[in-house]
């Protein structure tokens, strides 16, 4: 099988400084980061790796109080995207230590990006309830720019937020209701932290569009945190229920053919008679091809033809596309575990 192609190039004006951070678990291959670097930098970022990214103590990226330092330091900083190295475990250690009102401000008012997925999720719901902060699902610099060959969709969803293009991205979905047309807030991310977070101030009580993904999650395992969230209340108040990448499991003999799908037509079952939908097929979670999305920020949930449409304000303004999807609006290995 032939390598896949590298990304085409676009045109590496000044983009600012970004600036990679390690908030979660300690980064096992630093050269990853290194390689993040150089290819952010011919991207035309100003990369600057947080003088704590590559520490250890334990599994983690530094202690909890230098992890939090980091992360207020990037806040403080001229950096114009703030990137994680990784997930793994650890931001849920220190929610209750972090200036939201700082991090709102970065965004808010000097408008830094934050942009990770996986552990990262833990923050963005954090930074969502308690300030109602937008960051962005989206690639992280050892996993996604650390590759050997970064994914070119990946990368040019990500330079759409960064140059301010955002303005819709679409994938292929045939299991779209023909009528679906639904609006609200966009937000959710790996399934196993949005749980961890119910019952918490940390959890946003958002009725919108919910995304959810996981890795190495067993599809009993899914179906069961999903029932938590329904006993919870939160899947019933969505408008819409978005599923992308579950991936890394492995099914036994036990399991007698069960298997995502009959997670997916239990889900479907247990919503139905709350008029959510349930659409799969969001290009995003712990695989190479991901959208890069606006979490926290308002969204329309369309339909056209077999695929479908998630549309965004004018601030976040262009798009890029998952395989598949069709153009709408101005413009087109391993596993990280969380």
């Amino acid at each position: 099988m032939s390598e896949p192609a590298a990304p085409k190039a676009r045109k590496a004006f000044p983009r600012g400084e970004l600036r990679i951070v390690s908030p979660s678990g300690a980064v096992p291959q630093p050269q990853r980061v290194q390689r993040a670097a150089q290819h952010l930098g011919e991207l035309g970022f100003r990369v600057r790796i947080d003088s704590a990214a590559l520490l250890r103590e334990q599994r983690f990226a530094g202690s909890d109080a230098r992890r939090v330092q980091a992360l207020h330091r990037a806040a403080r900083s001229r950096a114009s995207v703030v990137m994680a190295t990784r997930g793994g475990y650890g931001l849920t250690r220190v929610l209750d230590a972090l200036d939201y009102a700082l991090l709102h401000e970065a965004v808010s008012r000097r408008g830094q990006v934050w942009v990770g997925h996986s552990d990262f999720t833990a923050l963005q719901l954090a930074m969502l309830a308690r300030a109602g902060t937008v960051s962005y699902s989206g690639p992280m610099a050892s996993f996604d720019f650390g590759a050997e060959r970064v994914d070119e969709i990946t990368q040019e969803s990500f330079l759409d937020v960064v140059d301010a293009r955002l303005e819709a991205v679409g994938f292929e979905c045939p299991d779209a209701p023909r009528s679906l047309d639904a609006s609200g807030v966009l937000w959710g991310g790996n399934l196993s932290l949005v749980c961890n977070l119910v019952g918490t101030p940390y959890l946003p009580r958002a009725r919108g569009v919910l995304f959810l993904e996981d890795v190495s999650e067993h599809p009993y395992r899914v179906e069961r945190m999903l029932t938590q969230l329904l006993g919870a209340g939160v899947l019933q108040r969505q408008r819409a229920v978005l599923l992308g990448a579950f991936t890394d499991y492995r099914l036994s003999e036990h399991d007698a053919g069960y298997d995502l799908p009959d997670v997916v037509a239990w889900l479907r079952s247990r919503l139905r008679e709350y008029k959510v939908p349930v659409l799969s097929g969001l290009p995003f979670g712990h695989v190479r091809t991901k959208l890069c999305l606006p979490h926290g920020a308002r969204c329309r949930l369309l339909r056209d033809g077999t695929d479908a449409y998630l549309v965004f304000g004018h601030s976040h303004g262009g798009h890029h596309l998952a395989p598949g999807a069709h153009a709408h609006g101005t413009g087109h290995d391993s596993h990280d575990p969380h």
